[in-house]
């Protein structure tokens, strides 16, 4: 089995990339491991590589003494003086052990299982030293194979894991299939697959077009956010560093070229280049284009939007599923609220107001009554039981209870209101 060392070391330094000092640690440490558990564990042994030779030498250390009692750690002078004429009484004697072939096939099958496992973790070694530097590029390589659902893929050198989560929905592929992914972790100290894929990532989005368009690799034109709903729809904010370079245009290429291009990438997937504004009213509107905007209501507190559309623009700005909001609201950070102008114009009236501040109200029933024709709180007070009943869906309990609520809220009010007709606002009541 250590026969001909030399060349099989060099052999795999060559092949794998693996230092040549390691492969030889390894083997010395192999060869220890094997010699103690065919020798002897409290044996002092040392191992050399001898390179010359091409061969593991074995050397063995101890003690001299007049009469031994223990052989692995002790040797007698006698014996010792066969050795090195000039020893003495106490001195530390090394001699070079037997052949190595002759350890014994456990021992061996021992080496050999060390020397594995050693090569195993230097190539992961060589591994993350090769892609750690690498991390957040697009790589390429070619499906290997399938395991449960995820995908292997060949970089060349080693395989890389793309989980099921990472991969497009709606998109399979063969094996021997080409294939480009975005590297987004790099393990070291891991039994199995150190590079993890993905190609639903939003930086996988960003890497695209960073290769695309050369004005965002020279860093005029930034993208500021990119979020995406893999296979079906994704935004891209991007602003420019220089007045007159069009970052929507840069992206989009000529023809569209550009974006095309990420768009075949991406299995067809829709994207939207937004012009990124610092005013999140602006932003806002450009985010959900092509849906026109008639207003936006900024909360810079709770980091709201209530944008209103009008009517015919309600179902455009919302999208197919909520996915036109849904997207802008990601890449703008903010939760955005949506409201069509008939909608925004009943929810500022005083009566829908009025019922907004009853206790236990929530919009949607409130526009279900609004709409019946229970227009204000006094009127929901007023109401029979029955009909309310009727046209909420409640039980009559759950309506005797709001209609209280009701009242409690017109008589915290009516203070309020007296209050306000008695007090003089020099602002509101300046006659000009």
């Amino acid at each position: 089995m250590l026969s001909d060392l030399k060349r099989i070391i060099d052999q795999i330094s060559r092949d794998k990339g693996i230092e040549r000092q390691l492969l030889i640690e390894a083997l010395e440490e192999a060869v220890l491991s094997a010699a103690k558990k065919r020798y002897g564990l409290r044996r002092d042994i040392e191992v050399k590589f001898n390179e010359e030779f091409g061969e593991v030498e074995l050397f063995q250390f101890r003690k001299v003494v007049e009469r031994v009692e223990d052989e692995q750690t002790e040797v007698s002078i006698l014996e010792a003086m066969r050795l090195d004429p000039e020893v003495e009484l106490g001195d530390e004697l090394g001699s070079k052990m037997e052949n190595v072939s002759d350890l014994g096939r456990i021992a061996a099958q021992s080496a050999k299982q060390v020397i594995i496992q050693k090569m195993k973790d230097a190539e992961r070694d060589v591994i993350f030293d090769m892609y750690r530097e690498r991390k957040g590029d697009i790589v390429n390589g070619i499906v290997q194979r399938f395991e449960r659902g995820n995908m292997i893929i060949n970089l060349g050198r080693t395989d890389a894991l793309l989980p099921k989560k990472e991969q497009m929905p709606r998109r399979s592929y063969r094996q021997g299939d080409r294939i480009r992914a975005y590297l987004m972790e790099v393990r070291q100290d891991v039994r199995d697959h150190q590079l993890i894929l993905s190609r639903t990532c939003n930086e996988f989005l960003v890497k695209l077009f960073e290769m695309e368009v050369p004005e965002i690799a020279e860093g005029i034109v930034k993208i500021i956010n990119a979020c995406r709903e893999p296979g079906s729809r994704a935004k891209i904010a991007v602003a420019s560093a220089e007045q007159d370079v069009d970052p929507v245009g840069a992206c989009v290429g000529m023809k569209g070229s550009r974006v095309q291009n990420v768009v075949q990438e991406l299995q067809g997937e829709k994207i939207d280049i937004v012009p990124w504004s610092p005013d999140p009213a602006k932003y806002v509107s450009n985010a959900l284009a092509p849906a026109q905007v008639s207003m936006v209501v900024v909360d810079e507190d709770k980091k709201t939007l209530l944008v209103v559309v009008p009517d015919d623009q309600l179902s455009l700005a919302i999208g197919r599923q909520g996915q036109n909001v849904r997207l802008a609201s990601q890449l703008l950070g903010w939760r955005i609220d949506v409201k069509s102008e008939q909608k925004y114009a009943k929810m500022t009236e005083a009566g829908f107001q009025s019922m907004m501040h009853i206790r236990g109200m929530h919009e949607k029933l409130a526009e279900t009554l609004y709409d019946s024709g229970i227009t204000s709180a006094q009127e929901l007070v007023n109401a029979e039981v029955a009909e309310l009943v009727e046209l909420s869906g409640l039980s009559e309990d759950a309506v005797q209870i709001l209609k209280e609520e009701a009242g409690k809220s017109l008589s915290a009010a009516e203070p309020r209101e007296a209050e306000s007709e008695d007090s003089f606002d020099p602002v509101m009541d300046v006659k000009l």
